[in-house]
């Protein structure tokens, strides 16, 4: 389940770091790499 949890956060970081084109903004580039952060550990840690 963890694994799953973190392949969705990668692609809603995915998704902000488009989002980022249109429109700039520090809140969003903070989210962008909390949600990396969080997939990263939920997909690739056990």
């Amino acid at each position: 389940m963890k694994r799953v949890v973190g392949f969705i956060l990668f692609w809603i970081a995915v998704g902000m770091i488009i989002m980022q084109f249109m429109e700039t903004g520090l809140l969003s580039i903070c989210l962008i790499i909390f949600f990396l952060a969080l997939s990263y550990n939920l997909f690739c840690c056990k």
